[in-house]
């Protein structure tokens, strides 16, 4: 509906405004004149935290977020984010309205990026700074696919906008600025500067005939133009192997930090989240799964340390992980955790 007046009997409403804290505002302010008392407001955002944007509301507990992933039609995962403030009916009537749906509904705590968007910042990150040693796109997506990623991380943020990734990471980077480094973020906002947004431009890392990013394409060299000026050298040279593990072991420590800080309350929707809603090669059954297999936990820490020797303090590996992998019956699923 265009009209607030058809909202008076609503039960839920869902509102899915540009991810801008003010705006946001405005829209719940607006919504709470004409909806009743007990009615759910739900926001669908990829990162603002939902304390902030609950802050103009007069009824905090009656808020919630409801992260859905683009193309909705498409994509079977619903994120949905509770405040300490959400009461739990509200949590509840949130849950049945993505089961309707047909989604797949992981539950998660509140912070800036939540749990989906907070743990591809880091890989998209790192693609960044791969980007800036020198791997082309076409390479880049040639490793993550045959490592089991469905979609290619350069296709992957170009399908993500990369206008969308400027902002994402400019809060992003706010709240984390270590978890976050990797490549320079000004980069994107010079291909921003220049129209490369991604398959909705037509134009990203790589050209579209068309903006469904269906048919032939090629590699932008008006974004490589740009990148090539932000071009760093490899500490250690960027093997097929070493950029697969580089960007896995980014994202799968950051899930498990996710669960050490009590954003995620279960590893299992951790492994739902990661595979549903970002593709995390599935034959792995989720981070947490692959991390409770063999020796798995123990290979991605060493990795982890080699790496943060040759790129920083972004690659330390979180606490938890540390624990898994000093103990090998210690599992994220099953007793002993």
């Amino acid at each position: 509906t265009l009209n607030y007046k058809d909202l008076s009997k609503a039960d839920v409403v869902i509102e899915a405004v540009f991810e801008d804290l003010n705006l946001k505002h405005r829209v719940i302010k607006e919504l709470e004149q004409h909806t009743r008392s007990e009615a759910v407001i739900a926001t669908n955002t990829s990162a603002l935290p939902i304390h902030k944007i609950a802050q103009a509301s007069s009824r905090p507990e009656k808020m919630i977020g409801m992260h859905y992933f683009s193309p909705v039609e498409k994509m079977q995962l619903l994120e949905i984010i509770t405040t300490p403030q959400t009461d739990q009916l509200t949590k509840q009537i949130a849950v049945d309205v993505g089961l309707r749906q047909g989604k797949v509904v992981i539950v998660v705590g509140d912070g800036p990026g939540f749990y989906t968007s907070r743990i591809l910042a880091p890989t998209l990150s790192e693609a960044l700074l791969l980007l800036q040693e020198g791997v082309s796109p076409t390479e880049l997506d040639k490793a993550t696919k045959s490592f089991g990623w469905p979609v290619g991380v350069a296709t992957l943020s170009d399908e993500v906008g990369l206008d969308v990734a400027a902002h994402v990471s400019h809060d992003m980077l706010k709240a984390f600025p270590t978890r976050l480094k990797g490549g320079n973020p000004q980069m994107l906002l010079d291909l921003n500067e220049k129209g490369i947004m991604g398959r909705k431009s037509k134009k990203g890392f790589f050209l579209y005939q068309d903006a469904s990013g269906k048919g032939s394409r090629s590699e932008n060299p008006e974004a490589m133009e740009v990148v090539n000026r932000y071009a760093v050298e490899p500490p250690k040279e960027n093997t097929i192997e070493h950029i697969q593990w580089r960007l896995f072991t980014r994202f799968v420590n950051e899930s498990v930090l996710c669960l050490q800080e009590g954003i995620l309350f279960s590893a299992s929707e951790g492994d739902i989240g990661a595979v549903f809603g970002l593709g995390f090669p599935p034959f792995t059954g989720g981070p947490f799964r692959f991390l409770d297999q063999g020796d798995n936990a123990q290979r991605v820490a060493r990795f982890m340390e080699e790496c943060a020797g040759l790129y920083g303090e972004q690659f330390a590996p979180c606490q938890l992980l540390l624990d898994h992998a000093r103990d090998a019956g210690r599992k994220f699923h099953g007793s002993k955790k």
